[in-house]
């Protein structure tokens, strides 16, 4: 839900455009809008998800997302003044997205353990990226009936996804009663003054993941149109494909990694050095092929990033405080969304040259930050080395 809450638009932004006569900035907005909101609201459900339930929190936060979409489908088809009621719509939407993916992390952590938890948040990470896939793909097809049938198609599928999550999901009885606010606060302070360097380092390279991911999309969708005269659904398969590599490399990463916080590090920083490798040389391919082949390898490089940031911060504290440290990063995922189409529409007026080398240099420094400022430590084991990030469970 959190995935389709934005690509879903992806390939629909230069109709809205057109259709509602706005800017590339103002249609920038209908994404970053969504995102903040997200990304404000996170915490704050995280806290709710830690004090009472994951599924507590969950339900009505899809019941929300699909209010959300369905007052923003109405703005654009019925409303005068249809730009402002899509914003409103895609704040509320934002809100409920907050309670979706992030507290689903945590409640992988509160369900499973060891190399079985990895192997779940890679699924859960291929899930978020098939999502991604997909949602390019419904956003061109829906988008064939007319532009706005996308804000129509949300109602429906977080009410089915709600039904799903009260008929399936089983929570343990075993829950602990939540401590008071005052005691929850200082040991979160706790964990972020002892272990707050490595973690924000990992909360970046997440954010950092879904900022050029979707910058790199807001720019794909733009120029299929304006330069190859490509729309409709070949337009979602085409978005799909860079988003389909990454899918599948996320999938393979958390099948293998199991609990071995070394090679994550490794696989981290690989991922950031093929990112780094392939939008330096994005400045030389303009032809649509090359451009996708190279631009591929920023997929694998993300796939190998995002499921190894997500082990590392679900078994960084205990199960009465996941929901708010897997929902903090979850704002800095969205952040990194919402930041996206804004600084690309920014990075495109400039220079096409200028943007790529942009992404270059930043994927190369935060590479350079977890290799540098993400610290392992190695204990001898008879067969297999095991290892440990520097971080006690909280």
């Amino acid at each position: 839900m959190m995935t389709l809450g934005n690509s879903m638009l992806i390939p629909i932004l230069p109709k809205i455009k057109s259709s509602l006569n706005l800017t590339q900035m103002q249609v920038s907005l209908t994404i970053t809008v969504f995102s903040i909101a997200a990304a404000i609201f996170i915490p704050i459900v995280g806290y709710l998800s830690d004090r009472f339930s994951r599924k507590v929190v969950i339900i009505p936060s899809l019941i929300l997302f699909g209010i959300g979409a369905l007052l923003a489908g109405l703005g654009a088809a019925v409303f005068s003044n249809s730009y402002l009621w899509i914003i409103i719509g895609r704040i509320l939407q934002g809100i409920g997205a907050a309670g979706t993916a992030p507290i689903a992390m945590a409640l992988i952590g509160d369900l499973f353990k060891g190399g079985e938890q990895s192997r779940v948040l890679g699924i859960f990470e291929a899930s978020n990226g098939l999502g991604k896939v997909l949602s390019p793909i419904l956003g061109s097809l829906l988008a064939l009936v007319v532009w706005h049938a996308v804000f129509f198609a949300f109602p429906i599928i977080s009410l089915v996804s709600a039904i799903l999550v009260w008929i399936f999901i089983k929570e343990k009885s075993n829950r602990q009663a939540p401590p008071p606010f005052r005691k929850y606060a200082k040991g979160l302070l706790s964990v972020f003054k002892q272990e707050g360097r490595w973690l924000f380092t990992v909360y970046l390279a997440g954010g950092t993941c879904l900022f050029t991911l979707f910058g790199i999309l807001f720019y794909l969708s733009d120029i299929l149109e304006a330069k190859y005269n490509i729309d409709g659904v070949v337009k979602g398969l085409i978005l799909a494909i860079p988003l389909l590599v990454m899918v599948t490399t996320s999938y393979i990463t958390g099948s293998k990694i199991g609990k071995n916080l070394e090679k994550m590090k490794k696989l981290c920083v690989i991922g950031f050095s093929f990112m780094t490798i392939s939008y330096a040389s994005l400045v030389l391919f303009e032809k649509l092929v090359p451009f996708l082949l190279i631009l591929a390898l920023s997929s694998i490089g993300a796939g190998l990033v995002l499921p190894c940031v997500n082990s590392l911060i679900t078994g960084a504290v205990g199960k009465e405080r996941r929901g708010f440290v897997a929902s903090l990063y979850g704002s800095v995922r969205f952040i990194g969304v919402a930041l996206g189409p804004p600084i690309f529409s920014r990075l495109m007026d400039w220079s096409r040259t200028g943007m790529f080398l942009s992404l270059a240099a930043l994927a190369l420094i935060v590479g350079l930050l977890v290799l540098l400022l993400v610290h392992v430590k190695g204990k001898d084991g008879k067969k297999h080395k095991k290892t440990k990030i520097r971080y006690k469970y909280i």
